[in-house]
């Protein structure tokens, strides 16, 4: 299930499920939350803005419940990935869903870019059904990184100016930094590998 929040690219990422087979509904019914055999939370755009919707949906107990302590198989991509920390800057300091330690900070590289968009190599650091290769060009466009509290969550980096988290993994949560839906080949294989792996 692809959880609808108002944060956007619950189209594109619905759409790479069809190209793969893996049926799907976009949803932000408690009910259905509660029903499904597993969940995605994509997202792009403002910290503090991810938490008000998901407040006022109604869907942070429910989800809480569903993935924390039911260890319902869980997908969080960019904007869905950082609302897993338990701080947020992003436009002020404000909650997250505490899943993961951690702080969601801007970006600062003087000497590059901000956001950072486009194709970039996300490196592995340990091993992995959901990423299988040590390197992987994927798809990113974020100003602000997951800042993990502790490395044996963090599943894979990509260096832009420094080294920032590209994706973690603990028990039933895999969240990525980058778009697997939209970094092709590479992208489709870890949605694959994600199902395959808590089917």
């Amino acid at each position: 299930m692809v959880i609808d929040y108002g944060m956007g690219n619950v189209a594109s990422v619905q759409k790479a499920l069809r190209f793969l087979n893996i049926d799907s509904v976009v949803s932000n019914d408690i009910m259905a939350i509660q029903n499904a055999s597993s969940l995605i939370l994509p997202g792009v755009g403002a910290f503090a803005q991810g938490m008000l919707n998901l407040r006022e949906s109604g869907l942070i107990e429910v989800l809480h419940q569903e993935v924390m302590d039911y260890k319902k198989p869980f997908l969080g991509i960019c904007l869905g990935m950082q609302l897993l920390a338990t701080t947020g800057t992003e436009p002020h300091t404000c909650e997250g869903l505490g899943w993961i330690e951690g702080t969601v900070r801007k970006m600062e590289e003087p000497t590059l870019a901000i956001p950072h968009l486009g194709w970039n190599t996300v490196e592995r650091t340990r091993e992995s059904d959901i990423i299988q290769h040590d390197q992987v060009d994927c798809y990113f466009i974020h100003s602000y990184h997951f800042d993990v509290t502790d490395p044996k969550v963090v599943l894979a980096t990509v260096d832009y100016g420094s080294t920032y988290v590209a994706a973690i993994e603990q028990d039933n949560i895999f969240a990525a930094q980058f778009h697997p839906e939209k970094s092709q080949d590479a992208g489709l294989a870890m949605l694959t590998q994600f199902f395959k792996k808590h089917a």
